[in-house]
């Protein structure tokens, strides 16, 4: 039991075997204590199970969970699920990019299609050239706290998407990236690229990857109900939904520097290139705490 308890970390073998050998070492104690009392060695043993109850079945505190979950756990929960990751990134960024390439390419015809959603609508209306007054500012400030704004809505309900088993996340990934990039493509071709960059870059890569989160987690719901595997569907879902859980409040925490990003860096005016150079910097942290952070803790043997 010395040598179990000794180990920093334990696969599930040692803990089940601390277990067993706890409960003989104290079935051990109360013997020696009527036998020997007042024995060094009964002292010695009242020590050696005391430490061992307290690593049995001592429960982490909150504070511990907290700062953990904060830490570690969060980044884990994201990247459990590459392969969800992966599909949600596709579904997402894939239409982004296609229908950004395809507006500026074709605008005459985009301009009609973005009759499908007021945002588009709107991308297709707005002067992203500013003509430097106060109303054109106003309206270009307003129209990326829409962006913003429609960006939460979509990722809350790309997690309520995942009771349908996954579908209206998909539908909902797909349409959004189709309205971002049609939004995007709109504006560079009258002339907004460096609205784009100054605006929308500073906080929009850090928040199109708070979505792709958010619809992973969607879609990882969805798995749970579709294809769940050895679990009944009931232990699976609440199994996943505990799993969603923790990475809406992780994501919503995100979203907090997302906010202040919008309100103080993409309203400043920033240079082109610094405005992009703060987007990559946020999303690059996100990613690389994912990576770093997120790394499934191998078990020592």
């Amino acid at each position: 039991m010395v040598e179990l308890l000794d180990r920093r970390h334990r696969d599930a073998e040692a803990v089940l075997r601390l277990g067993e050998a706890y409960r003989a070492t104290a079935a051990d104690l109360a013997r020696a204590r009527q036998r020997w009392p007042g024995d060094p060695v009964v002292g010695e043993l009242e020590a050696l199970v005391g430490r061992a109850r307290a690593e049995v079945y001592r429960s982490a505190g909150a504070r511990a969970s907290v700062r953990h979950w904060l830490t570690t756990g969060f980044y884990r929960r994201v990247r459990e699920r590459p392969g969800l990751l992966a599909v949600a990134f596709l579904l997402l960024w894939g239409p982004s990019i296609g229908f950004a390439l395809w507006a500026h390419h074709d605008p005459a015809t985009a301009r009609a299609v973005a009759d499908v959603s007021s945002l588009s609508r709107r991308a297709a209306d707005v002067d992203p050239t500013g003509g430097g007054t106060a109303a054109s500012t106003a309206d270009q400030a307003s129209f990326s706290t829409t962006i913003f704004t429609n960006n939460i809505r979509v990722s809350i309900l790309c997690l309520a998407g995942g009771m349908t088993g996954g579908l209206a996340t998909a539908a909902l990934l797909l349409y959004n990236g189709m309205i971002v990039g049609l939004v995007v493509g709109l504006l560079v071709a009258g002339g907004g690229g460096g609205y784009v960059l100054t605006h929308l870059a500073p906080h929009g890569l850090l928040e199109w990857s708070l979505v792709t989160v958010a619809g992973a987690t969607g879609l990882r719901i969805g798995a749970a109900l579709v294809a769940p595997g050895w679990r009944s569907r009931g232990e699976a879902l609440v199994a996943e939904a505990r799993a969603a859980a923790e990475t809406v409040l992780g994501v919503a925490l995100w979203l907090v520097p997302t906010g202040l990003i919008e309100g103080f860096v993409s309203t400043a005016g920033l240079p082109p290139a610094a405005a992009l150079g703060v987007g990559l910097l946020a999303a690059g942290a996100f990613w690389g705490l994912v990576w770093w952070r997120g790394r499934p803790e191998a078990p020592v043997r």
